[in-house]
């Protein structure tokens, strides 16, 4: 395909994408009352062979082509059109979680992390057992994990899926409905952020393991290390230049370039060091000063990222969701167990976590079920397992629908809890 082929494609992929998304956005909110976030993981499956692939098989392969092309020498290649799509779902996916990290509330953090290291220790520990223990039965029993993957790696990886949180869509519910800065909002954060860093860790044990390098384990777990002390340490006190920068003008362009500029940097050395982007994108966004400066910076990114960029990494997910895969009464009813496992692990057992920190039972329910809920960053890792070769695409598919259902019952769960109660931001 030339760069004129590759344009055309995409063009038209990015309509079909935003209109999709945007319809089930409306039908989502007005119908079902969930999250922008979570309808567009929504119109991801719907655009993947799931939905669009068995309505119209020829258009779907077409539109989003998985299949390599053939030179005419008789070479496979990888199709550049899914490359270039999987570029610019990274981008607002950095994006946005540095946009997540302006809002979170660390000084209120400081003053609850016991609590907050409560919660975060059972996000952790019980769904990271549970998903062991599962892991160890699926590995012997059907096709779910890639041959070169030992059982241990398995487990470990298993184990750090499930204990992944929704944080992305966790932060955006809490912001849209104004929690985000309340004490037990601010909880939930602190423990997702706390719970998703070290799945994160987890997975590049994994990583190492399957690729046979310890080195790949020590450089993202050491690298990680060291990017969170400087951020905290020399990145927190530099950055408040644009403190400065913004009193005197406002932020501009130059500054505003120079914020992207640290961002990508930022982005590009976490993923070089195997902890992904999204975790530099969101230490950068924690540290960075608030105010005048971060208000104008959300002003500017906001609208576009959540608008235009994010939904294209739900569907660049949905492609590689086949639900069709899951086409027996065993391999539903695994589906089922996973669903189990992750609602006792996680949900229930966040709720008493917090309930055991001094939350009363409304807001207990309220924080299990933010922290039961997958979303956006579970689909994150389920597409490096993919691509790394960890996992098969049946478990992929299975790990995805878990991942919906839990995200879809958070939305109405938290409605339901709340209503009729306020709450007002903590003073700190």
């Amino acid at each position: 395909m030339s760069n004129f082929d590759l344009v055309i494609q995409l063009f038209l992929q990015l309509t079909v994408i935003l209109v999709t998304c945007r319809i089930v956005t409306i039908l989502g909110r007005r119908y079902l009352g969930q999250t922008d976030v979570v309808c567009e993981m929504i119109a991801g499956v719907m655009l993947g062979p799931s939905l669009l692939g068995l309505i119209a098989p020829s258009f779907q392969q077409w539109l989003f082509p998985k299949l390599p092309i053939i030179t005419a020498v008789g070479l496979k290649i990888p199709n550049p059109s899914m490359s270039i799509l999987y570029a610019i779902s990274q981008i607002g996916l950095v994006i946005y979680m540095f946009l997540i990290g302006l809002e979170f509330n660390t000084k209120l953090l400081k003053h609850h992390i016991k609590s907050a290291s409560l919660l975060s220790a059972a996000g952790i520990i019980t769904p990271f057992i549970l998903g062991a223990i599962a892991s160890f039965w699926f590995y012997h029993n059907g096709d779910f994990f890639q041959p070169k993957v030992t059982p241990w790696s398995a487990a470990l990886y298993l184990g750090a899926s499930m204990t992944i949180t929704a944080f992305p869509m966790l932060a955006r519910i809490l912001y849209e409905r104004g929690l985000a800065q309340t004490r037990f909002g601010t909880l939930a954060l602190g423990a997702a952020s706390v719970d998703d860093g070290v799945a994160w860790c987890l997975l590049a044990i994994v990583l190492a393991s399957v690729k046979n390098s310890l080195s790949i384990a020590i450089l993202a777990i050491g690298g990680g290390i060291c990017y969170v002390l400087f951020a905290i340490f020399l990145g927190q006190p530099l950055l408040k230049v644009f403190t400065r920068m913004t009193k005197r003008e406002g932020v501009n362009r130059q500054t505003l370039t120079l914020m992207l500029i640290i961002l990508m940097f930022c982005a590009w050395f976490t993923d070089v060091t195997g902890i992904y982007a999204i975790f530099g994108a969101f230490v950068l966004g924690a540290v960075t000063p608030r105010g005048e400066f971060a208000q104008q910076i959300r002003q500017y990114t906001e609208f576009l990222t959540t608008s235009f960029l994010l939904p294209i990494f739900f569907v660049f997910s949905g492609l590689n969701t086949q639900i069709g895969l899951v086409n027996t009464p065993t391999l539903w009813g695994i589906t089922l167990l996973i669903i189990a496992i992750a609602i006792l692990g996680k949900g229930v057992a966040c709720m008493l976590a917090a309930k055991l920190g001094g939350e009363n039972w409304r807001e207990s329910a309220t924080i299990g079920a933010l922290m039961n809920a997958r979303g956006l960053m579970e689909l994150i890792i389920l597409n490096i397992g993919l691509e790394q070769g960890i996992i098969t695409p049946t478990l992929f598919t299975i790990m995805v629908i878990m991942a919906v259902i839990t995200t879809l019952m958070a939305s109405p769960l938290i409605a339901f809890l709340l209503h009729g109660t306020s709450y007002e931001k903590s003073s700190i």
